[in-house]
């Protein structure tokens, strides 16, 4: 079976086929481009999306034969510990006009898409925010991230940005970095990141209903990912 999933499950995916009782071929990366490639003709049985919005495109084109929502996330932001300051939380943070600011690509990446949503729900600070944001992965022309590293450790290691934001799951990894710290953002302002599948094929029903499962959903929390 060909899979094409998001790389924000690319962590958690095997212990999830660990439980599947069928081999699977997953190619992993942002989901907007998963799609473009599908509706350019790509092989593809099951599409693991970080948005529901991209298995939902495909669905009204006639490409998929059902779509179905399986796991949530959340945003956080990832800082140089050295750049903080006594006091300093997620919003003194992402206003400090001094500390260069990455995010994922909009529209390529639901990553950088939600981002956006943070963005407009700051409100007037959100604005000024966002003009200062680099979109620095996720997109088509974005530097590649070594292999088994996360973008935003690398991002900020490798001084293209003093902080990053994106997903949640990647919480107790990027805790674990050197000279890196995470900050929780707010639920009031911070988008619930719903995945969705897209089932291509018949054959790929199966699978799709395993992700929507109780087995799945407990291997999912406990890699950082949420039930929302």
């Amino acid at each position: 079976m060909q899979i094409l999933a998001a790389g924000s499950l690319k962590g958690v995916w095997p212990a999830l086929m660990a439980y599947f009782p069928a081999p699977v071929d997953t190619r992993f990366g942002p989901a907007g481009l998963l799609r473009e490639r599908i509706e350019a003709g790509e092989s593809c049985d099951l599409f693991a999306s970080a948005s529901e919005d991209h298995p939902q495109t495909l669905l009204a084109a006639g490409r998929a034969l059902a779509v179905m929502p399986f796991t949530s996330n959340r945003l956080c932001i990832t800082v140089r510990s050295e750049c903080l300051l006594p006091g300093d939380d997620w919003f003194t943070l992402l206003t400090r006009d001094s500390l260069r600011i990455a995010t994922s690509t909009p529209g390529t990446d639901p990553s950088g898409d939600y981002t956006q949503v943070l963005f407009s729900r700051m409100g007037n600070a959100g604005e000024a925010v966002r003009q200062r944001a680099l979109p620095l992965a996720g997109g088509r022309d974005s530097p590649v991230i070594p292999t088994g590293r996360l973008a935003a450790e690398w991002i900020i290691q490798a001084d293209m940005a003093d902080l990053f934001i994106g997903y949640a799951s990647y919480r107790t990894a990027l805790s674990r970095a050197a000279g890196l710290t995470v900050l929780d953002i707010p639920a009031a302002v911070n988008p619930v990141a719903r995945y969705a599948c897209a089932v291509i094929t018949p054959e790929a029903q199966r699978l799709a209903t395993f992700l929507g499962s109780e087995q799945a959903k407990g291997v999912l929390r406990d890699a950082g990912f949420g039930c929302e």
